[in-house]
Formats: C-alpha cells, sequence, structure tokens
C-alpha cells in the first residue's frame, strides 16, 4: 500500500481548547458577523472588500500588514468592511511548490502538518487579537474546516474545489458567508449548483461522524475569471458578465443573489497591477445599474507590504512567495478612494 501513516493529528477540539479564543473576542465577531451577513442579504448597503496576501507565509510580516491594514479600515468603515486575507492554505495546479502554512510552517523546510494545524491557528488569533478585524481563508480540504471554524468570518471555495462534493456539503453547515468561486473554465451554471447545494440542508458523513446540516442562505457566487483550452485568461467582471451572472441568479431558487469580484487571478491574468483599473471598473458598473449596485457585495484584492512577488529563498519581508499582489501603499490608495466611488 502506498500510503504511510505519519502521526495522529490533534482534534479541532483539543487545538481550540489549548488556543481559545476569548470570551470578549467571541461576541465581537459575532457583531462582525452580523455586519457581513447584512451586506449579503441586502440588508445593508456596506461594501466588502476581502484584501490580502495572495498566502499568508510569514506571521511577523502578516501582522505587520494586518495592522497597518485596520488603520485604513477605521477611516473608511461607514462604507466599507474590511475583511483580512489569512490564506493559510495554498492550491497548486500541479502539485509542486508551496503549499501553504498549514502544510508547510516553514516555506524552506519539509512539510510539517502538526505544526502547521497550530500555525495557522496561531496566526488567524494573532491578527484578530491584535487588530480586532475577523479573518477569512480558503477551505481548502474540508475536513480541516473546525480549527479555524471559530475564528473566520469569511470562507472561500476555490475554482479547483467548487465541483467538489464535500466542499459542497460542509459549506451547508458554516454559519458564515461562503463564496464559491466560477471553476477555471468559466462554467457560471457550476458555480450556481455549488451555491444551491450550499443552501441546502444534507446528512453526511464528516470526521467520522454522521452529521445534518441547516444550509447556509449566505452561501454566494465569486468571479474569478477563466482559463480557456488554449491557456488564455478570459476576464468575467465586466457589467455584461455581472448582469449574466444576475439574470441566471434569477432563473433558480437561490436566496440573497450577491456576487464578489475577485481583481486578481483570471480577470487580471496575474497582473496584479490590474486590480486597481479592474475594481474601479466593477464599481462604475455599480454607479450605471442600480439592480447591479444591488448585486456586487464586494471585491477581493491580494495585497502585502510589497508589491509584486519574489522566489522562497529571496527573503524579502512582506513580498509574496505565491501570485504577485499589489503593494500595501497602492492598496491604501486603493481602497480610500473606493470609499469616495461608493
Amino acid at each position: 500500500m502506498g500510503i504511510k501513516y505519519i502521526n495522529n493529528l490533534p482534534s479541532p477540539e483539543e487545538i481550540i481548547d489549548k488556543y481559545p479564543l476569548s470570551k470578549e473576542l467571541r461576541e465581537k465577531k459575532l457583531e462582525f458577523d452580523r455586519e457581513i451577513s447584512d451586506v449579503i442579504t441586502g440588508k445593508s448597503k456596506k461594501f466588502l472588500a476581502v484584501i490580502g496576501p495572495c498566502s499568508a507565509d510569514n506571521e511577523d510580516s502578516v501582522l505587520d500588514y494586518a495592522s497597518r491594514l485596520v488603520k485604513v479600515a477605521e477611516q473608511i468603515k461607514d462604507k466599507i468592511i474590511v475583511i483580512p486575507r489569512v490564506y493559510t492554505n495554498k492550491p497548486r495546479t500541479n502539485g509542486d511548490g508551496y503549499k501553504g502554512l498549514l502544510h508547510q510552517p516553514n516555506p524552506e523546510k519539509k512539510p510539517n502538518v502538526h505544526e502547521g494545524i497550530v500555525a495557522i491557528r496561531k496566526m488567524h488569533l494573532r491578527v484578530i487579537e491584535e487588530t480586532g478585524l475577523f479573518t477569512a481563508d480558503e477551505m481548502l480540504y474540508p475536513d480541516n474546516l473546525g480549527y479555524l471554524d471559530d475564528l473566520m468570518s469569511y470562507i472561500a471555495v476555490g475554482a479547483r474545489s467548487v465541483e467538489n462534493q464535500q466542499h459542497r456539503l460542509t459549506s451547508s453547515g458554516v454559519d458564515v458567508p461562503v463564496g464559491m468561486k466560477n471553476p477555471t473554465s468559466g462554467d457560471m451554471s457550476v458555480m450556481l449548483n455549488a451555491i444551491y447545494a450550499a443552501q441546502q440542508s444534507h446528512e453526511f458523513i464528516y470526521r467520522n461522524f454522521e452529521i445534518k446540516t441547516d444550509g447556509n442562505p449566505l452561501a454566494h457566487a465569486i468571479l474569478r475569471g477563466a482559463v480557456n483550452k488554449h491557456g488564455q485568461c478570459l476576464p468575467n467582471y465586466h457589467y455584461e458578465d455581472l448582469k449574466l451572472l444576475l439574470d441566471l441568479y434569477m432563473e433558480r431558487d437561490i436566496l440573497n443573489p450577491a456576487v464578489i469580484v475577485d481583481a486578481n487571478h483570471s480577470n487580471s491574468n496575474k497582473k496584479y497591477k490590474e486590480q486597481v483599473r479592474i475594481v474601479k471598473e466593477v464599481l462604475h458598473s455599480m454607479r450605471y445599474s442600480d439592480e447591479i449596485a444591488g448585486f456586487v457585495k464586494g471585491v477581493m484584492i491580494e495585497s502585502y507590504i510589497e508589491e509584486g512577488n519574489q522566489k522562497i529563498e529571496e527573503h524579502i519581508y512582506g513580498k509574496s512567495i505565491t501570485d504577485p499582489c499589489l503593494g500595501f501603499e497602492d492598496s491604501k490608495k486603493l481602497l480610500l478612494e473606493m470609499a469616495d466611488m461608493l
């Protein structure tokens, strides 16, 4: 048999008991979650900005970034709810490269999942404790959700996971918004099927238990661009794409029609500075059409202290070791301009 069992990992309950969220912060999270929920359901006209590094690889620089971000968040809080990206899992198209803090708490060393579980919990906790902002992460591995689900206020399901049954069913048991990205093919019906599934109640096997979920009415769409059969990026953030998605929503029995636009990935062809133009075009589409304004709930922006990206061995502080990111000064300027446009 080709599988070797290395370690019996601690349960989520054991990790949470060891690294708990304080009662005061649990209460604050409920309020933060309510604010975000009200945006998705349309009760609030505020806008969401899910922003931060492509991958949260270093605790010190991520905390430094978050401490800078919270100052901007305070300035724009009347219009924009800032949710820091603390992405500790990294999907790899061909399996090579850095797989995120969960697997490699030290990017230059071999994987150590036991240490990684502790590292991701501590990183999310520190961001929350030191900034008062609650976090977003990608649900790459549904079985690991329990290690962080009491901390996160926003969860994304990636383009390569959105067709997976376990991701859809697990999302149906989550109490916070779950954004379903369109698959790399760009097929919106796949994404909408995932949203519909996540909004329903299900019974299934999860972490060796038979469980039942209530359904998650906050599941919604994320447009992240597509890739055609020739490997070319096809953006889907334009007005026509937003209108098409809204029309497709209206054809289905899906609650709370909502979309977040991912300004990087295949929408920008990973040309990270294009995120500024893309976000502004989305806001312009919202100004042009009231129905689009009511449909688009926010944007995702990949941003770090230093712009661009680097190889792991370069050791440039605050610079992405995965996808290229907008630098902090440009990110700050963009967030302030967004508030002015809303």
